[in-house]
């Protein structure tokens, strides 16, 4: 096609967006008569159209932009790295970079976690981690050890390992066969509980020993890793209950798995901790790594190992045989810098631990519209299930939540000015994780938006 045939001057980004653009995890058919939407700019918690029209992002991009849009001070620094060094692989050597972000970072990690390697972005940590785990049993004399063991429902990537590890069957049918070896076991949701519904201690103790219990069916000799998200996601964020991670501690430790601990998403203040196994005090033996580590302002992640999982490879000819063109790059590990800087020197970490009450209380005033059946989650991260009948807790069939949840609750959202995920790849479920920035009025905006259009959306059932 030629610019003739189409002039882009005469034609708005979205509908041009439509013609080149591949989105991600986008139903193309629905903007079939309709413009792609396209954000232009971002200021503190709110993003701007094309048109100028502005959204609360309600969801930080992607649970990334902790320090809110438009900081000057990380553009500032991403332009004096481009100036200095703007590339150059770890394949084998440093940059001062990649060196000092891994420092900071052993040294913010709990326990022995002191060995840095650095990804592109969150799947691929998670795919560095099983791979890890895999040589690292194989350099000990244990080569049966290759099984992961996840929850039902999460969500750890969308590479082929990484999606293995996935717990959401829809994410996964259309790439099947994929890696073998990939265990599921129960998540905490509580709401929806199968066992102990009235005692949610008993329920966590239920649910940890579920992990066990797989462990022992596919022999401990076999399993390499148990990869679990401190609060996990998908589903519409699941806390743990108490004594839940210390129980799966014991369990790892007992049958010599190795602990790792997903923190894409919970990790550098989303639950109001540096790290989220920090919050609910546990200790991995790796911790995965990315988004809030530079509040999305450029791509970066992370595989964070305790120090014996290096040990294999500090002698002889050994390597974890691994790598990618962009993990460490300089540019993103200055970022990555000035954005610790700014989550410090303003205590956002602070903030949310002295917020969040009054997030969860402002969202929980939602509990009185008959859609509404359960808020649940932990700092700046929320989730609010939709049901048909909050009395009985019924879900909605598959037909009512494409119709309701995708037809119009999604919509309508955005339309009214907040950006933000109504997910029904579980239980309907719309998710809130703002950017670290935000404060009361912001919460009571967000809540007067979905009581305008959750209310709407009682009368559609």
């Amino acid at each position: 096609m030629t610019a003739t045939e189409h002039p882009a001057a005469n034609r708005t980004l979205g509908d041009r967006a439509r013609d080149h653009l591949w989105l991600h995890f986008a139903q193309h058919g629905g903007y079939a008569d309709s413009e792609i939407p396209v954000i232009t700019r971002g200021e503190g918690p709110y993003v701007y159209d094309e048109r100028g029209k502005r959204y609360f992002d309600g969801l930080a991009g992607l649970f990334a932009v902790q320090v809110g849009h438009g900081r000057e001070e990380l553009a500032e620094a991403a332009a004096r790295q481009t100036k200095q060094l703007a590339y150059f692989p770890l394949w084998s050597h440093a940059h001062p970079g990649a060196v000092e972000l891994a420092e900071r970072i052993a040294a913010q990690a709990p326990g022995d976690l002191n060995r840095v390697f650095f990804t592109s972005g969150g799947g691929e940590a998670v795919e560095t981690a099983w791979k890890l785990a895999k040589q690292y049993f194989r350099k000990t004399g244990k080569p049966g050890k290759h099984k992961v063991i996840s929850r039902s429902l999460a969500y750890h990537g969308t590479s082929q390992g990484a999606l293995s590890i996935t717990g959401i069957p829809g994410a996964k049918q259309d790439f099947e066969p994929l890696v073998p070896s990939a265990i599921k076991v129960p998540n905490t949701n509580f709401y929806r509980a199968p066992v102990y519904a009235d005692d949610y201690e008993a329920f966590g103790v239920w649910a940890a020993e579920e992990i066990g219990r797989a462990i022992e069916r596919e022999g401990a000799d076999t399993v390499a890793a148990v990869f679990l998200e401190p609060l996990q996601n998908t589903g519409g964020c699941f806390p743990p209950p108490p004594g839940y991670w210390q129980r799966v501690r014991e369990i790892c430790t007992e049958h010599d798995v190795l602990l790792v601990s997903d923190e894409v998403i919970c990790a550098y203040g989303r639950l109001g901790h540096d790290f989220g196994a920090n919050r609910y005090g546990y200790q991995p033996d790796i911790i995965t790594v990315a988004k809030g580590l530079t509040s999305g302002y450029a791509p970066l992640g992370a595989m964070i190992a305790d120090e014996r999982l290096m040990a294999p490879f500090l002698s002889g000819d050994s390597s974890f045989t691994h790598g990618s063109t962009y993990g460490g790059h300089p540019v993103a590990c200055a970022v990555a810098m000035a954005n610790l800087d700014l989550l410090e020197s303003e205590d956002l970490y602070g903030q949310v631990r002295a917020n969040e009450a009054n997030f969860r209380a402002t969202l929980d005033k939602l509990l009185d519209l008959p859609i509404v059946g359960d808020v649940r989650g932990a700092g700046y991260f929320y989730g609010i299930e939709l049901v048909k009948d909050a009395a009985t807790k019924e879900t909605f069939t598959a037909a009512d939540a494409e119709r309701v949840l995708q037809g119009f609750v999604s919509p309508a959202l955005f339309e009214a000015g907040l950006y933000c995920r109504a997910d029904d790849r579980a239980e309907p479920v719309i998710q809130l994780a703002p950017p670290l920035i935000c404060t009361q009025d912001h919460f009571d905006e967000v809540e007067q938006i979905l009581r305008s259009v959750l209310t709407e959306a009682c009368t559609k059932l």
